[in-house]
């Protein structure tokens, strides 16, 4: 379900400028889980100021348009992927799985062998995404009124 053309899309670092971009965005994406967890979930109420200057943000565009983003945190023996976020309009439409590519493109250039993610199981559409994309599930843990999905993945080195 792609309408636009993959020479369109662009990664860029995000600048404290961003945060506001980036905080809005998210919301918007996460906004569709609240029902089905009933709460915000922690993306929605993340601090983007400090994450756009202590994490690796990278924001994709489709032309000039922010259509989703990234955000990563070097771990010194792993990528841990601390959100992924497609803006509703672009959501099902392979972003998620261009900004998933986009990190393990990272993780080889930075010499890390493994990818990490964690996830709500109720969003069950993103567990199944991240299978696809060959993570692991390596457990389960309880958190607040749920549990936490941790997953995992090898990165091809160079």
């Amino acid at each position: 379900m792609q309408d636009f053309d993959r020479s369109s899309l662009t990664i860029r670092r995000a600048v404290p400028a961003d945060a506001a971009a980036v905080r809005a965005l998210t919301r918007a994406a996460y906004a569709k889980w609240v029902p089905l967890i009933g709460r915000e979930p922690l993306p929605m109420v993340a601090d983007y100021d400090r994450a756009v200057r202590e994490h690796v943000v990278d924001l994709l565009f489709v032309g000039a348009e922010m259509g989703g983003l990234i955000e990563m945190m070097d771990e010194g023996d792993h990528l841990l992927i601390e959100n992924v976020a497609i803006a509703p309009a672009f959501q099902r439409r392979g972003l998620g799985r261009h900004l998933l590519a986009h990190a393990e493109r990272v993780a080889a250039a930075r010499g890390l062998p493994e990818l990490r993610l964690y996830t709500n199981p109720r969003f069950s559409g993103n567990v199944e995404l991240y299978r696809r994309h060959g993570y692991a599930i390596d457990r389960e843990e309880p958190f607040r009124d749920g549990v936490t999905v941790y997953m995992s993945k090898r990165t091809p080195l160079p």
